[in-house]
């Protein structure tokens, strides 16, 4: 008997859509937050990495695309990338293009920047994408939607290549956000432990 999919097994759509509405209009970007907020509000509840295990609208996409349709060599991914300092290392130059594409934001709300309507790919490559913005919004507003795109289809390009290359879901392995939903856990997890287990870890 075929069983009945769970709503959360159609998140894929979210991802997919998310990717093309950018692409005709930037501002749509915004709902990327959604992405960076609630995997972080879970893990904070106690919900653990269930965000990663079930509600990730990207790595649906990835098991689909690499499973389902066989886009997948299905390989082992290398130690390296699954080195826990790779990890930490990747989080860690994540994060800091995070904070640039916040420091150019606030640049252009300030008036000292002016916006640019380019799309960053992997952090170098800057793609024209002026058709996607024609709204009346603040222009730091709409900055702010190009830099966060950026950091959304270049991450989403790098799961591809890692699907492509490896298991479907290899991306999840290093994902910024699974790596900080895991440290919060740990965190709460050595929070929660008697001190003399503290000790002993």
């Amino acid at each position: 008997m075929k069983m009945k999919k769970k709503w959360y097994e159609y998140l894929w759509i979210f991802s997919a859509a998310y990717i093309v509405l950018g692409f005709f209009n930037i501002l749509f970007a915004w709902l990327g937050l959604l992405c960076f907020l609630i995997p972080l509000v879970i893990s904070i509840a106690g919900g653990g990495k269930a965000y990663c295990n079930l509600y990730c609208g990207r790595g649906r996409l990835l098991g689909l695309l690499g499973g389902r349709l066989g886009l997948s060599r299905g390989k082992e991914m290398p130690g390296l990338l699954k080195n826990r300092w790779f990890r930490y290392g990747f989080l860690a130059f994540f994060l800091i293009m995070f904070s640039n594409m916040l420091f150019v934001t606030y640049l252009v709300f300030s008036g000292a920047g002016s916006l640019r309507e380019v799309v960053t790919l992997l952090w170098t490559i800057k793609l024209p994408w002026h058709w996607a913005y024609n709204s009346n919004v603040a222009p730091w507003v709409a900055q702010f939607a190009f830099g966060f795109y950026s950091v959304m289809l270049t991450s989403t390009v790098i799961g591809l290549a890692a699907m492509a290359l490896y298991k479907p879901r290899s991306w999840c392995v290093f994902c910024p956000m699974g790596t900080m939903t895991q440290l919060i856990c740990k965190a709460k997890n050595r929070r929660l432990l008697p001190k003399s287990e503290i000790q002993r870890t």
